[in-house]
């Protein structure tokens, strides 16, 4: 009885997973984007960009660790949905992760694998380790990309806010790819 009971929390979160692709970024949209990219688009850029990072790298990195918080990273928004930047400073500090915990915890229900994928989703959140940095960057990176990409493709202004206050990236590497990023922007 147990093995269907696994295989059925197994399916339940293959199900949260799978309900990334139909939960908007809402940012996108409230800045008057059209058919923008959904959260599982966007961890895939997440996961995509931190590959290339971690190439890139003059330390060594555990990439399966960095892969893995990559993929990890939005998962809670499969039930929180994707609260944007602005809304979260109406709310205490702190709440977000909080409530994204709660929702972690739910999403993995009884899994035996629930607690490895606490841990590392943990560990992004605690930024301690170089390669919760480096996922941080590549999830601002990807950001950036997507914005580039939406100006490009409609030429909406409203846009423009991403790029009012440069962000500052934890490494070198990665604020060099965002250099070239706003260099690119600004010549076009």
């Amino acid at each position: 009885m147990s093995g269907k009971v696994s295989g059925l929390d197994v399916l339940q979160l293959l199900l949260h997973g799978n309900q990334l692709k139909r939960t908007a970024r809402t940012g996108w949209a409230q800045r008057g984007v059209a058919n923008a990219e959904d959260v599982a688009a966007h961890s895939y850029g997440v996961t995509f960009t931190a590959l290339v990072l971690v190439q890139k790298m003059a330390k060594s990195l555990d990439l399966e660790r960095v892969l893995i918080m990559a993929i990890l990273h939005d998962l809670p928004e499969g039930l929180t949905t994707d609260i944007p930047t602005p809304a979260w400073g109406f709310l205490p500090n702190g709440i977000k992760t909080d409530v994204e915990r709660g929702a972690m915890i739910e999403i993995l229900g009884d899994v035996s694998f629930a607690p490895l994928f606490i841990g590392y989703w943990e560990e992004l959140h605690e930024q301690k380790t170089q390669e919760a940095l480096l996922v941080h960057d590549a999830d601002k990176l990807d950001m950036y990309l997507q914005a580039l990409v939406y100006e490009q493709q409609t030429s909406n202004r409203q846009l423009a806010e991403f790029w009012e206050t440069p962000y500052r990236f934890y490494f070198s590497e990665a604020q060099q790819i965002f250099d070239d990023l706003l260099n690119l922007r600004n010549r076009e």
